[in-house]
């Protein structure tokens, strides 16, 4: 099977020759064993284990550790002599695990990588035993440049395209039918990968499906399952807006308290994200309302019907915060002008279907007098005048 490098690749390589544990965390399917797999492939004295196979969670329950580690050697017939590479994937299944990489870490020369679909669970598991041992690294669904590498496009071009500051048109339509299927499928691989509709429909579903069983079902348990769900159907609809507590507490028919620990479990598995209002208080940063974005346009896709603005929103959304942003809030004024991202609190973005003169002034001149140092309005449409915008497929 073909692999096809992702972006987060460099950063787990420059890990590999200290002494950090590795864990690499995701939504289910957004293909974190397949990287790591290809790690192990360049390593060697290399042991798997899988903790959705009960006899290999087996193997890491005993009392004494020190029993662990010699049942590691003696199932990947590994040399002791040298360090020892130990792959885990579903790590969160095995609440053990925090403690015996810590105390293996500690006592032996071991790298451990490890692999969980839910946050929420690995960062819980690792709080502090392994405080200064770990690098936590997150990976989400393709990004368009992934996107175009894995549907056999030069990267290349792709690059020299993306740093012009003024498009032909031909140019910009190089990319213009990719872009859309990316805008209407998202980027899971599998999906990606799929040819026409159907296939992908398919697929988006059984994404939704396994995360619901695996992560609400299995690791949630939440009594309201059914409200559980109706509660994720109402976020994707709501893709893009302000996220109103109190609304979805009466329409749901549940206290505040419960819809937020709802909302909590869906942003640290990946489900959805928060972004908070661009402020130069930190408090008013933090006490402000919420806009919502979905995990991905093809699961967004197959639970809800959403507008093409909101679909265009929520891709441009992923693309600035997964792959570069430190930071992404957004900016409205009470009378309701707006920013729709602010970036490292230095960027202004307004995301438009199609760029016009009035468009680039006005957030021009909303980025001026938040003492912004750049403003840019994000067209899907060509547009001739380009001074101030960007086109969505190359952000």
């Amino acid at each position: 099977m073909q692999y096809f490098t992702r972006q987060v690749e460099k950063t787990i390589r420059s890990h590999l020759d200290d002494d950090k544990v590795i864990i690499l965390t995701g939504m289910r399917r957004v293909g974190k064993s397949t990287l790591l797999s290809h790690i192990a492939e360049g390593l060697s004295n290399v042991v798997r284990f899988d903790f959705e196979n009960p006899l290999d969670v087996l193997l890491f329950t005993d009392v004494d550790y020190n029993d662990i580690y010699e049942r590691i050697i003696i199932r990947g017939g590994l040399d002791r002599n040298k360090r020892l590479n130990v792959f885990v994937d579903e790590a969160q299944l095995h609440p053990e695990v925090s403690k015996i990489a810590k105390y293996l870490h500690d006592h032996y020369d071991i790298k451990f990588f490890l692999t969980g679909s839910a946050s929420y669970y690995l960062k819980n598991l690792f709080p502090e035993s392994l405080a200064g041992r770990k690098v936590i690294i997150e990976l989400y669904p393709l990004s368009f440049s992934e996107f175009l590498l894995f549907r056999g496009e030069n990267k290349l071009i792709y690059k020299e395209l993306q740093a012009k500051t003024t498009l032909h048109i031909a140019e910009y339509e190089r990319y213009d039918t990719l872009y859309n299927e990316y805008v209407r499928w998202g980027g899971f691989p599998e999906v990606v990968l799929a040819e026409g509709e159907r296939k992908k429909e398919e697929l988006a579903k059984d994404i939704f499906s396994s995360y619901y069983q695996r992560e609400v079902l299995q690791l949630g348990e939440w009594r309201k399952q059914d409200i559980f769900r109706d509660l994720m159907i109402l976020l994707a609809t709501r893709t893009g807006s302000l996220l109103d507590v109190a609304k979805l507490s009466q329409e749901l028919g549940i206290n505040r308290i419960t819809v937020q620990n709802y909302l909590a479990f869906l942003e640290a598995t990946y489900f959805v994200s928060f972004i908070g209002k661009h402020s130069k208080s930190q408090d008013r940063t933090i006490s402000g309302a919420k806009k919502v974005y979905f995990c991905d346009n093809g699961i967004m896709r197959v639970i809800s019907e959403t507008g093409l603005g909101a679909q265009l929103e929520n891709t441009v959304y992923h693309q600035l915060a997964h792959f570069g942003a430190e930071s992404v809030r957004y900016y409205r004024t009470v009378n309701g002008k707006e920013l729709d991202f602010v970036v490292d609190g230095k960027i202004g973005y307004e995301v438009k279907t199609t760029a016009t003169p009035s468009d680039i002034s006005e957030t021009q001149n909303l980025a001026k007098k938040l003492g912004l140092t750049k403003a840019i309005v994000i067209s899907r449409i060509f547009v001739e005048r380009q001074d101030g915008v960007r086109f969505a497929q190359f952000l």
